[in-house]
C-alpha cells in the first residue's frame, strides 16, 4: 500500500522535476536584474558610495545559462523544435515513426558528447579552479551545467527512445538505428573528408530527414571535427556554454516570459476591445480589430506564432460568426501575426543584434515603420475585400466615452512598448534590462491589477516561456560552433567575393540576396536563418555601402514572410490548429497578402530613410 504513494511522487518528479528548476530560475533572474535596474536610479541617490551591483548581472547570467540547457529537457520530452519536416510530413505513419527514432539517436549523439566533455571541464577546474569576477565563486559551479545538463538530455531521449521503440517495435527499432549507423559511418570510414563538404553534406541530409536545426548545426560541426581534425573535439563543450554566457541574449526569455506573463493575465481580451472601439465599426470591421490587437501584442510578445495563438483563438471564431470566410479569417490573423516580429520588441532582432553586433535598440526602433506598414497594408486588403463582400463590422455603440472606457481598460497592457522603447531609447536601460523590467511588470500586472494569472498559472507560464527561449538559445550556441568552422574555412569571404564577382551593382546585390531570403524562409525558421545566414551575408552587403542596421531590417521584414509561406509558415499552422481549417485554403488565400509585404520588403530594401526615420543619427 506504501508503494503507490512512492510512485505518485516519482511520477510527479519526473514530470516536473526540470519545472522546478525553471520557474524558480525564471523569476529569480527577472528580479535581480530588475533590482539592478531599481539599485542604479534609487538605492544610489540615497545611499552615498553605494557601489554597483554587479553581482546581479553575473548570478542572472549563470542562472540563465542553466535554466536555458535544463529546459531543453522539458522542449525534448514535448518534442518542440525548429525543423524542417517536408520530408516528414510526406512519409507514411510507419516511417514518421522510425524517423523519431533516428532524430533521437542523433540527438543523443550530440548531447552525449557534449555531456562527455563537459565533464572533462569540470575536472581541469578542479585541477586549475578559477574564480567568477564578480561573486568569486569557483567556475566549476556553473560549468556544472555542461555534465548536469546535457546529461539529463541524454536520459530524457533514452527515455523517449524507449517510449518510440516500444511503438515501432523490435524490427522497425532496428531499421531506425541501422539508418544511424549509416549516417555516422562515413565520419569513421573516410580518414579524411574536406571540412566544407563535412559540414553542408552533413547538415543538408540532417535537415532533410528532420532533424533539429540546433542539432543538424551541433552534428554537422561534430562530424567536420572528426572527419577533418579542424578543431579539438572538447572545444564543442566549452563553445556551448560561452556562447551563450552574453548578457544581450538574455533579453529572449524576458521578453517571451512578458508576452506569456500578459497573455495568461487577461490582456488579449482587453486589446481586442480597444481594438474593435478604434476601427470594429467599418466594413471588415472584425478583420480590422484583428489586424490592430496582432499589432498592439506584437508590440509586447515579440514572437509571430504568440500573437496568432492569442489573437487568433479570440477573432477567427467571432469572424466566422458575423459571416466571413474561414479561410480569409486564418489567412488575415495569421498574416497579420507576421508583425510580431517587426515592430518591438522582436526576437529575431535580439537574434540579429547579438549575431552581427548591432545596436538592438537602434534595431527596434528601425522595425516599427516596416511593422505598422505591413499593419496598414494588410488592412486597407481587409477593408476593401470585405466591402466587395459586404462583410460588415459589428453594429454597436461606438462614441469617445466608451473608446475611453477601453483605452483605460487596456491601459496597463499598452504600458509595456512604453517601458521598453522609453527605457531603452530615452537611455535608462539596456535592451535586457527593458525586458527583464516589462516581464516583471507583466508579472505584476497579471498577478495583481488584472488578477487573472494564479500561481499555478504564473509557473505554467515560466516553464514555457523557458522552454520556448531554450530551443532559441541552443540553436545559437550551436549555429556558434557551426560559424567558428565556417570562419576558418572563410566560407563567408568567398560567398561575398563571388557575388561580388557577378555584380558590383547595390539594387542587384540586394535583389539576390532577398530572392534567396525569401527562399530560405519558405523551408526554414527565421531565427535558424538569421544564426546561420547573418555571419555569411554580412560581409557582401557592407561590401556595397548597406549598413549592417538597414540590413538586420530587410533580413527580419523579409523572413518575417516566411511566417505564412508554405511549407514551414509557422503562423499558417498555428491559424490553421486554432480554426480547425485545412491548409492548403489557407495558404490559398494568403497569397495576396504576400503579395503586399512582398512590396513592403521593397520599400524598405531600396528606400532605407524609410525603415530608418526613427533611427536616432
Amino acid at each position: 500500500m506504501e508503494s503507490a504513494p512512492k510512485h505518485k511522487v516519482l511520477d510527479w518528479l519526473n514530470d516536473n522535476f526540470e519545472s522546478i528548476f525553471l520557474v524558480i530560475g525564471l523569476i529569480s533572474i527577472i528580479l535581480f536584474i530588475t533590482w539592478q535596474v531599481i539599485y542604479r536610479y534609487v538605492i544610489t541617490q540615497f545611499i552615498e558610495r553605494a557601489g554597483a551591483a554587479v553581482w546581479t548581472e553575473e548570478l542572472s547570467r549563470y542562472i540563465f545559462i542553466w535554466i536555458s540547457y535544463l529546459a531543453v529537457s522539458v522542449a525534448i520530452r514535448k518534442r518542440s523544435s525548429i525543423r524542417v519536416d517536408i520530408l516528414y510530413d510526406k512519409l507514411p505513419k510507419r516511417w514518421q515513426d522510425i524517423s523519431w527514432i533516428v532524430v533521437e539517436s542523433l540527438f543523443f549523439c550530440l548531447t552525449a558528447v557534449i555531456a562527455w566533455y563537459g565533464w572533462g571541464q569540470i575536472e581541469r577546474l578542479l585541477r586549475f579552479p578559477q574564480l567568477t569576477t564578480a561573486l568569486r565563486i569557483p567556475f566549476l559551479i556553473p560549468y556544472l551545467i555542461l555534465p548536469l545538463g546535457f546529461g539529463l538530455m541524454c536520459l530524457r531521449l533514452i527515455q523517449r527512445l524507449w517510449a518510440q521503440v516500444r511503438v515501432c517495435g523490435l524490427k522497425d527499432s532496428c531499421i531506425g538505428f541501422a539508418i544511424v549507423v549509416i549516417i555516422c559511418a562515413p565520419c569513421f570510414i573516410f580518414e579524411y573528408i574536406p571540412p566544407l563538404t563535412a559540414l553542408f553534406g552533413y547538415f543538408v541530409v540532417l535537415c532533410a530527414i528532420g532533424v533539429p536545426i540546433a542539432i543538424c548545426l551541433g552534428l554537422s560541426t561534430l562530424a567536420t571535427i572528426i572527419s577533418a581534425d579542424t578543431l579539438p573535439i572538447e572545444y564543442m563543450a566549452q563553445i556551448s556554454f560561452t556562447s551563450i554566457d552574453n548578457f544581450p541574449i538574455m533579453a529572449i526569455p524576458f521578453f517571451i516570459a512578458a508576452g506569456v506573463f500578459m497573455g495568461a493575465g487577461g490582456l488579449s481580451n482587453r486589446l481586442l476591445k480597444l481594438a474593435d472601439e478604434i476601427v470594429g465599426g467599418l466594413y471588415g470591421g472584425m478583420g480590422l480589430t484583428a489586424i490592430v490587437t496582432c499589432m498592439f501584442f506584437g508590440a509586447i510578445s515579440g514572437s509571430g506564432p504568440a500573437t496568432v495563438a492569442a489573437i487568433g483563438a479570440l477573432t477567427i471564431p467571432a469572424m466566422v460568426e458575423r459571416g466571413y470566410d474561414k479561410y480569409f479569417s486564418c489567412a488575415l490573423v495569421a498574416a497579420a501575426g507576421c508583425v510580431g516580429v517587426m515592430i518591438p520588441p522582436s526576437n529575431p532582432f535580439v537574434v540579429y543584434g547579438v549575431a552581427a553586433q548591432v545596436s538592438i535598440g537602434d534595431l527596434f526602433m528601425g522595425g516599427i515603420v516596416p511593422g505598422i506598414l505591413t499593419g496598414l497594408v494588410l488592412m486597407a486588403y481587409c477593408y476593401y475585400y470585405s466591402r466587395a463582400r459586404n462583410w460588415r463590422g459589428q453594429e454597436k455603440k461606438r462614441d469617445m466615452a466608451t473608446f475611453g472606457h477601453a483605452f483605460w481598460d487596456a491601459k496597463w497592457a499598452l504600458m509595456v512598448p512604453v517601458i521598453v522603447l522609453g527605457g531603452i531609447y530615452g537611455g535608462i536601460m539596456t535592451p535586457t534590462e527593458a525586458a527583464a523590467v516589462s516581464a516583471f511588470y507583466g508579472l505584476i500586472v497579471g498577478l495583481f491589477l488584472y488578477r487573472e494569472m494564479s500561481f499555478k498559472g504564473m509557473c505554467a507560464a515560466c516553464v514555457e516561456a523557458c522552454e520556448t527561449s531554450s530551443v532559441i538559445i541552443l540553436l545559437m550556441a550551436m549555429a556558434t560552433l557551426f560559424g567558428n568552422i565556417m570562419t576558418l574555412e572563410d566560407v563567408p569571404g568567398t560567398i561575398a567575393r563571388t557575388i561580388l564577382s557577378v555584380t558590383n551593382s547595390k539594387i542587384l546585390v540586394l535583389l539576390l540576396i532577398n530572392i534567396l531570403l525569401l527562399i530560405v524562409g519558405t523551408f526554414m525558421e527565421a531565427l535558424a536563418a538569421i544564426v546561420i545566414l547573418a555571419p555569411i551575408l554580412l560581409p557582401v552587403v557592407t561590401n556595397v555601402g548597406v549598413s549592417p542596421l538597414h540590413f538586420g531590417i530587410i533580413m527580419v521584414v523579409n523572413l518575417a514572410i516566411g511566417f505564412i509561406t508554405p511549407p514551414v509558415g509557422v503562423n499558417l499552422f498555428v491559424a490553421s490548429g486554432v480554426a480547425k481549417a485545412k491548409l492548403q485554403g489557407i495558404a490559398r488565400m494568403a497569397l495576396p497578402m504576400i503579395g503586399l509585404m512582398l512590396l513592403v520588403l521593397l520599400v524598405c530594401t531600396y528606400i532605407p530613410e524609410i525603415p530608418l526615420c526613427l533611427v536616432r543619427k
